[in-house]
């Protein structure tokens, strides 16, 4: 059994006749780094909110088949407990913040203080997640008045804080630059070389195609395919449940439509190097 596994599970909201996760089988391995990709609406947040455990137990609705996250069934544990070992971060870095603390500091300490944690072991991990991620330059600043990369980093060192094993990421680069992003997915390197499991919803395929060890596509509530990232990158169903090739995978593709010699459709900017040094020989 995979450290979270999803067995036959579907789920439809109070509001909807239709299921919105039909019938879903899913296993997840401890420590690797999960890219959940597919259309607006196809169910990413909802199967996330199952892996989170807020469907049953925030949102009601119709829920049938299992969900088993580190030998634990979501149906009989409560949010609480379950927060212990899942972290969430939301799309809106606004929605993370607390909007009650006056500094970086204060706001990555005020969740160890809700669990009444030493002031001493608090100061030691604030210190320490500040040097991680890079936020020394401002852990003295207001954090409501941050731009929306620093506010995306401070949300993430709000989680990696609390140290939980698994960690739900939602979209977290919508809003920022490429520089912004490209410093957000460091940080969930950084994650999963501390042996986090992490479950990313992400539209930037060719982030995903670097970082990412495997890939789940959704669509219309149903999982279409879960491989390693480089084999889900290239499949030719992709634009069929509205998922982009990466620019790499597009430039081998028409290489290829053209009769050139391409033995290896690439996916990310080393490897589509490669194809043209092979090329150009």
């Amino acid at each position: 059994m995979g450290y979270i596994t999803l067995s036959n599970v579907s789920y439809s909201y109070p509001t909807s006749k239709d299921a919105v996760i039909k019938n879903a089988n899913l296993s997840l391995e401890k420590g690797k780094f999960y890219a959940l990709v597919g259309r607006n609406g196809s169910g990413k947040t909802t199967l996330c909110n199952l892996i989170r455990g807020f469907i049953p137990h925030f949102y009601n609705g119709q829920l049938t088949g299992n969900v088993i996250v580190n030998n634990k069934d979501i149906k009989n544990e409560d949010l609480g407990s379950l927060a212990l070992d899942i972290g969430y971060v939301f799309q809106n870095p606004f929605n993370q913040i607390s909007g009650i603390k006056e500094t970086v500091f204060e706001e990555l300490a005020y969740g160890l203080e809700n669990f009444g944690v030493p002031r001493d072991e608090i100061i030691r991990r604030v210190e320490e997640i500040i040097d991680v991620v890079n936020l020394a330059e401002l852990q003295h600043k207001n954090p409501m008045e941050l731009s929306g990369g620093q506010q995306q980093r401070v949300a993430l060192a709000s989680i990696l804080i609390m140290d939980p094993e698994i960690i739900v990421i939602d979209e977290p680069t919508s809003q920022l630059d490429p520089q912004a992003t490209e410093h957000v997915f460091k940080i969930i390197e950084l994650m999963k070389n501390k042996g986090k499991t992490i479950i990313l919803v992400e539209h930037k395929m060719d982030l995903i195609a670097e970082y990412a060890d495997e890939v789940i596509i959704i669509d219309h509530g149903e999982i279409k395919i879960h491989d390693v990232t480089e084999k889900v990158l290239i499949d030719p169903r992709l634009r069929e449940w509205g998922v982009s090739y990466t620019e790499y995978t597009k430039l081998g593709l028409k290489l290829k439509e053209n009769k050139f010699n391409v033995d290896k459709i690439p996916t990310t900017v080393d490897e589509a190097t490669q194809m043209m040094q092979k090329l150009i020989r």
